[in-house]
């Protein structure tokens, strides 16, 4: 029970999806207290693993882990962990939604599965909320856990010198976005032509979908004929959008809307309470050079400021940058980690063009440079270096933090391992004897009944 314990069961919320209803002969293979695990449950489990393209695990460790939740469950409602039915309904909803972006549509979700969306909800219901339990004991256990720099380089000194990581050269990189605005009269165009598109379907002239696929500057969703799934309250979408979507009914277009990505219209397909299936086409107005002069001048404004001295980058990011993320982020690239370091080959090359050719140090800043961000809005921006790493075997001074991070999660095992060793005694356990086998459970079996039924 060494590293396994902070992976708990991430992969059994989902393990009800696809489950069809069990089969009289189905077999009890452990209890953990009053908790119950069947056969079906680990089969099922594996299935939705492979079907997400995982590679099958061995029944043994899918038991193992199931035994782990069901003793961290059993332990969160001894001690009144909270979880909220609020909180299970939102986890519930990602995972449908999840689930239907990777099956396409909420009608083949439900074909794959033999289910209804809400039969489906109800079966993943008990997964979900036994997963919240086990996640919130668990931090109960380590939640005190803490390391100290002694203890930091006490396991970085027991690291065989040939196993230390080595790691490219890595940049802190900030940025400062202005979104040249479009001239009123392109975007009257834009407005006049979106307005007619509405005109075409409401008359039956054209179809939405194929108008979508043809004209939308949405990549995400053009050529899917403009189709979204929505949900009302998924932060992720712009407040207006949602708004906009949700006045809507079936067939239903929407007048001409602007958000912060461009202006829209949007046809209602199907909706089911708080879940809708949209279309839309996004229209970009067109940045001229004009309207992107204007933004490269008032960013070198700007970039003087910063080499005078006279406003902090932190500063600036706050009252000037436009990049939406910037509030969160400070003004930093940051990785799918979170992490502001960033390998040469983590950066768009955009950036890494930039770099080559002003051949920028820390400390400096770029000259302000058109772009086109990932939703294919055009911007202009200045970046800032930070910091830059030379290429170098890991090491205390350079890596403190990661090699903390890591001698910290070590400490948590190790206090989960203790937890469990105290615990798994005091708790009445069962195991099938079709898993004697097993070396994995070997912690179990120490203090299981092992029968078969």
């Amino acid at each position: 029970m060494n590293r396994f314990i902070l992976l708990l069961l991430s992969f059994f919320a989902g393990s009800a999806l696809f489950a069809q209803q069990k089969i009289v002969a189905d077999k009890i293979a452990g209890i953990v207290g009053d908790k119950i695990i069947l056969r079906s449950e680990i089969k099922n489990a594996i299935e939705d693993i492979v079907r997400q393209g995982g590679q099958a695990p061995e029944e043994c460790m899918v038991l193992d882990r199931m035994l782990i939740q069901k003793a961290m469950v059993m332990q969160a409602e001894r001690d009144s962990i909270p979880v909220s039915e609020e909180e299970v309904d939102a986890q519930l909803d990602q995972k449908i939604r999840y689930f239907i972006g990777v099956y396409g549509s909420k009608e083949a979700l439900e074909q794959i599965a033999g289910r209804t969306i809400y039969q489906l909800k109800e079966d993943m219901r008990q997964p979900i909320k036994e997963e919240r339990l086990s996640q919130g004991m668990q931090n109960k256990i380590v939640e005190d856990v803490k390391i100290t720099p002694t203890e930091v380089k006490e396991y970085y000194d027991k690291i065989p010198k040939d196993s230390l990581q080595f790691y490219e050269s890595e940049l802190q990189i900030g940025e400062i976005v202005l979104y040249p605005k479009a001239s009123r009269d392109i975007e009257l165009l834009v407005i006049e032509q979106l307005s007619d598109f509405k005109r075409q379907v409401e008359a039956g002239t054209k179809k939405f979908d194929a108008l979508a696929r043809f004209y939308s500057d949405d990549p995400g969703s053009k050529e899917k004929g403009g189709e979204y799934q929505l949900n009302r309250s998924d932060k992720q979408w712009d407040p207006t959008f949602l708004a906009a979507a949700f006045r809507l009914k079936d067939g239903q277009v929407s007048p001409v809307i602007k958000t912060q990505f461009g202006y829209h219209i949007i046809q209602m397909v199907s909706r089911n309470g708080d879940d809708a299936v949209i279309r839309h086409i996004l229209r970009i107005p067109e940045i001229t050079e004009p309207e992107t002069n204007e933004a490269i001048s008032r960013l070198d404004s700007i970039r003087m400021r910063l080499l005078a001295g006279s406003i902090s980058f932190k500063d600036a990011v706050q009252h000037y940058s436009e990049d939406p993320t910037a509030k969160f982020t400070g003004g930093m690239k940051m990785g799918r980690d979170g992490s502001t370091y960033l390998a040469i080959d983590k950066l768009d090359k955009d950036i890494v063009l930039m770099l080559k050719n002003e051949d920028l140090k820390p400390g400096q800043y770029s000259k302000p440079t058109p772009f086109t961000d990932e939703k294919g809005k055009k911007g202009v921006r200045i970046i800032h270096i930070l910091t830059k790493s030379d290429p170098h075997r890991e090491n205390l001074n350079d890596d403190y933090n990661t090699i903390s991070q890591r001698a910290l999660d070590e400490k948590k095992q190790a206090a989960l391992q203790k937890w469990f060793t105290t615990k798994i005694p005091t708790i009445y356990i069962m195991i099938d004897k079709d898993f004697k086998h097993c070396s994995n459970l070997s912690k179990w079996m120490q203090n299981a009944a092992v029968v078969s039924n």
